[in-house]
């Protein structure tokens, strides 16, 4: 289940916020869900044990701007969606640093509400949505792509590094980790970047010439010798290049 988060401080307006999503959920059947916060830190708190691939954000709100706030959020996920909505006009031109998709002034416009969230729902990449299913020693573990940090071959061995800090380690198989892997790598958010690792682009923190640091401070090799080709599809995917898969 997707979900959208509002991060709104004014009740009344978080209150309006809550009616009208709601409703356009209804209506739409996206399969989404509607989470509301009233404070950035427990935004924030959250977007450590799940992803929001859509925000509503204020832009008045207490110990941190929802300025400051979209650029945090886009330094995490860069395809996530924000929408600004907020009674401060002023704010637009600094707003756009996180690349909202747009920005609303109160008293909301419902219909204008719903166009922008319809635009923003046919930008969502439902990637997250798709699944790896991974033979443990104990069970069968289906795995949503987008809790997958990396995958690094061990011994005939698959190790998943989790959003969550979990790895979870699969039964031993014949084939090899490209093979393996392949189900990933056909989604465009994975890069082979070594003989023994997968990366999920969306969860690297930091690109050098020699390897990828990805969230919760993982640090991943490149092959010296791929370094190129890794480092052009990294930029590529950054710029947003190629149709989804």
């Amino acid at each position: 289940m997707l979900k959208i988060a509002i991060c709104d401080d004014q009740p009344d307006d978080l209150s309006v916020l809550r009616a009208y999503v709601g409703e356009f959920l209804s209506q739409r059947d996206t399969g989404m869900e509607l989470r509301a916060f009233t404070h950035p830190d427990t935004l924030l708190t959250a977007m450590a044990q799940e992803r929001f691939p859509l925000y509503i954000l204020d832009i008045v709100l207490p110990m941190m701007s929802g300025l400051e706030l979209g650029r945090e959020i886009r330094r995490l996920d860069r395809e996530a969606q924000i929408i600004y909505a907020t009674t401060e006009p002023q704010f637009a031109l600094q707003a756009y640093a996180a690349s909202p998709i747009n920005y609303l002034v109160k008293p909301l416009d419902k219909e204008q509400l719903f166009d922008t969230l319809d635009l923003a729902v046919s930008k969502i990449d439902l990637a997250g949505q798709r699944s790896f299913p991974v033979k443990t020693a104990e069970s069968l573990r289906v795995l949503k792509l987008e809790e997958i940090v990396c995958c690094e071959y061990r011994n005939h061995t698959a190790a998943f590094t989790l959003t969550t800090g979990e790895e979870l380690v699969s039964r031993s198989f014949r084939e090899s980790f490209a093979e393996y892997a392949a189900p990933l790598l056909r989604d465009r958010h994975f890069l082979q970047c070594h003989t023994a690792f997968a990366v999920n682009m969306r969860w690297v923190e930091r690109f050098a010439k020699d390897s990828f640091t990805l969230c919760g401070g993982k640090a991943v090799p490149i092959a010296a010798r791929q370094y190129p080709a890794v480092r052009d599809a990294y930029m590529d995917y950054l710029m947003g290049k190629g149709a989804d898969k």
